[in-house]
């Protein structure tokens, strides 16, 4: 059997696997162990395998990772979400559809200090939809806008799949991160914009909240001032060129601590919680990294990379139009995958693909973050709505994902704006190297 044919068997029985529910990395390692043995060797692929676990070990960007996580879990059990709805909903709640606006609001702040949209749903689940219910918000308008305004938190920066895409590509995680900034900024504003203007058009679906005095909504603005801090000093350090984004996340991690001893929101229960919770995400994390870096070794071998390679560019002669082709190649992946399941299978042989078409490596981790967004939020998977859904359990899981299909849209309007325009992702990149 050539070496293709291997490849091509490989990448079948990895799919396979997956079907059946085997964990990826365990099916990634699993496979890549046995094509190696019947490409060269058991010994050869022992020893192929030891080099790539310590060469992920070793990885200087990974190791941003459990500081962001464990920063992102400290930040969330410390009470950092409820200072931000308290100030938002002062200043945004009293307007029809104001609660929604809030959530979207707080989820793109909240997600600048997690970076994972999972803990962004289910921290502002648990506080709006209580305020929902009171002020006889529509159950789908309410769901569908706290679990598509999550998908914010892995797009502003810091963002956990950003990290692994960096790892992954050698790719500027600074460059990375400040290329977030505005795409997430504008997505944020689309989704306000559309419930505005729905609210406006039907008051029914979401009535308006309490209203507050100016004296009231001034007041009410320290609350954003830790959220804010953190911002200044994680994006700021690395914009300025005073960090690197690990001493970043370092200096960001120690300010959590010190904002949590400050207000007393610190103990030792809530230190096992969010180390734990960091520990189990990194180390789930780590191990799918090094599945995907033996397969796509392994890969590499067969040549089959090279071969898809060429077979997709014999499409056209149209960047584009390649490029919309693997749009609706992630959006079927989307359904069938996790997050980092996406992007551990698909960038051995999307990413020499995309760079082979002139598109940049930064632009192209800010399209692959856009696309997991929509997977977040689309069925059957969608684990944005499934924690929704269990923060709501007596709506029914079909409301929510209805619910968040106009948020569906408007985030793929948005990546046909990447795509037309790549300059909205590589131009704030483009300042800091000036």
């Amino acid at each position: 059997m050539n070496p293709e044919s291997v490849g091509l068997l490989a990448m079948a029985c990895l799919l396979i696997l997956i079907a059946l529910r085997v964990p990826i990395a365990i099916a990634l390692i699993a496979v890549g162990l046995l094509g190696n043995v019947y490409l060269q060797s058991f010994e050869s692929a022992i020893v192929q395998f030891q080099l790539v676990s310590w060469e992920v070990a070793s990885n200087f960007v990974l190791v941003t990772l459990p500081i962001f996580v464990w920063m992102g879990a400290l930040a969330q059990t410390t009470g950092l979400g409820k200072d931000l709805f308290y100030c938002f909903n002062r200043w945004f709640g009293r307007i029809p559809g104001g609660l929604a606006i809030t959530s979207i609001s707080c989820s793109a702040t909240f997600g600048a200090v997690t970076g994972s949209s999972v803990a962004t749903v289910t921290a502002m689940g648990k506080m709006l939809m209580p305020e929902m219910r009171r002020y006889g918000y529509n159950q789908r308008l309410a769901t569908g806008s706290i679990a598509a305004a999550g998908v914010l938190a892995i797009l502003i920066p810091p963002s956990i799949p950003l990290v692994f895409y960096a790892a992954w590509t050698e790719t500027s995680l600074g460059d990375l991160f400040i290329a977030g900034i505005i795409p997430g900024i504008l997505l944020a504003l689309m989704f306000g914009l559309y419930v505005m203007i729905r609210c406006k058009l039907k008051p029914e679906l979401a009535p308006g909240g309490e209203h507050y005095s100016v004296a009231e909504r001034i007041k009410a603005l320290p609350k954003l001032l830790p959220a804010l801090s953190l911002m200044l000093i994680v994006l700021g350090g690395i914009y300025g060129g005073y960090a690197t984004p690990t001493e970043a996340a370092a200096i960001g991690l120690a300010w959590v601590f010190v904002i949590a001893l400050f207000r007393g929101r610190l103990s030792a229960m809530i230190l096992k919680e969010s180390l734990g919770q960091s520990v189990s995400l990194s180390g789930n994390i780590f191990l799918l990294f090094l599945g995907g870096v033996f397969f796509s070794r392994f890969m590499a071998q067969t040549d089959v990379t090279q071969f898809l390679i060429e077979s997709i560019a014999g499409w056209g002669d149209s960047s584009f139009l390649i490029m919309l082709a693997l749009l609706l190649l992630y959006l079927v992946l989307g359904a069938v995958l996790d997050t980092f399941g996406m992007i551990i299978l698909t960038l051995p042989f999307v990413f020499p693909l995309v760079t082979s078409l002139g598109y940049e490596p930064v632009w192209f981790g800010i399209f692959i973050v856009m696309m997991i967004e929509l997977s977040l939020i689309t069925p059957p998977i969608g684990i944005n709505v499934f924690v929704m859904q269990r923060v709501a359990p007596d709506i029914p899981l079909t409301t929510v994902f209805k619910g968040a299909l106009p948020f569906v849209v408007i985030s793929l309007v948005m990546v046909l704006l990447l795509l037309i325009f790549p300059e909205i992702a590589l131009w704030l990149p483009g300042q800091m190297k000036d």
